[in-house]
């Protein structure tokens, strides 16, 4: 296992094929400071350049929170122009876990709420612990979620439920956000990262040619009518069905051993 710090508050570890980004400011919660969010982004731009990488799990060193959003403190010193200026690289932080091209996983104890919440909600899946508690509670503070909250919300669980859970602002434990689809996997307390490395390990066996294909139309084809999603798809299709991938997993079915991917 490897190890390299962007700034002062994110780490990645690499295990093989998996990339572990950890939110490493414990001192405040892992709160998303202008540094750290310009350190989120900087790990999510090397690792989406990095043809290793075949599925990032995003993590936190805090026992008893994953990320609580933005920094409140930070932002209260702020001046209008202040807060203005800082925008874009906020949401450099939050797309640039939106668009890495791998798959990714989010492994969520304790608090994960705002801007925290919004980082686990830009992964494809989300494994949480019995401690979690999630929520968007923007409007309770006079803004709204400003890191994909109100986009990705209702792809998950809907128009009507993402509005009343926006502007009610409520927080809800690790049961009830299972149950309604916050989050995809419940696993018991202090098992999160381990179960999240584990389920990022399956996805990395397969073809990391595959796996970006797939990413792809699963997103793209969000939302579109089914013939146009198919158009999706079959681009995507095209994209690995004379990779070497494709042919070196083929070969491996048939002669009965693990594949060997070239990810290419």
């Amino acid at each position: 296992m490897s190890e390299e710090r962007f700034g002062e508050f994110v780490l990645v570890r690499r295990h093989d094929h998996v990339a572990e980004l950890v939110l490493d400011r414990p001192k405040a919660m892992n709160a998303v400071s202008t540094d750290m969010a310009r350190s989120i982004a900087g790990a999510c731009a090397a690792l989406a350049a990095d043809p290793d990488v075949r599925v990032v799990v995003l993590t936190s060193s805090h026992e008893r929170a994953f990320c609580v959003g933005a920094d409140l403190k930070e932002r209260n010193s702020f001046s209008d122009a202040d807060l203005l200026k800082q925008r874009p690289v906020a949401r450099a932080a939050y797309t640039g876990v939106l668009e890495l091209p791998m798959p990714t996983v989010a492994a969520v104890h304790g608090f994960a709420l705002g801007g925290g919440f919004e980082l686990a909600l830009s992964c494809d899946v989300i494994v949480a612990d019995r401690t979690a508690v999630v929520g968007l509670p923007e409007v309770s503070v006079g803004v709204i979620p400003g890191g994909g909250g109100t986009q990705l919300l209702p792809r998950r669980v809907g128009a009507a439920r993402a509005a009343e859970l926006i502007f009610t602002a409520r927080r809800l434990d690790a049961a009830e956000a299972r149950e309604i689809g916050l989050v995809d996997l419940l696993v018991e307390e202090g098992r999160d990262r381990a179960q999240a490395l584990e389920l990022g390990g399956r996805m990395a066996a397969n073809s990391p040619v595959g796996l970006r294909a797939a990413k792809r139309a699963l997103r793209l084809g969000h939302g579109l009518d089914l013939r146009a999603g198919l158009e999706v798809e079959d681009a995507a299709w095209r994209s690995t069905a004379f990779s070497a991938d494709r042919a070196e997993g083929v070969a491996a079915f048939n002669e009965k051993r693990a594949p060997r991917w070239p990810g290419e």
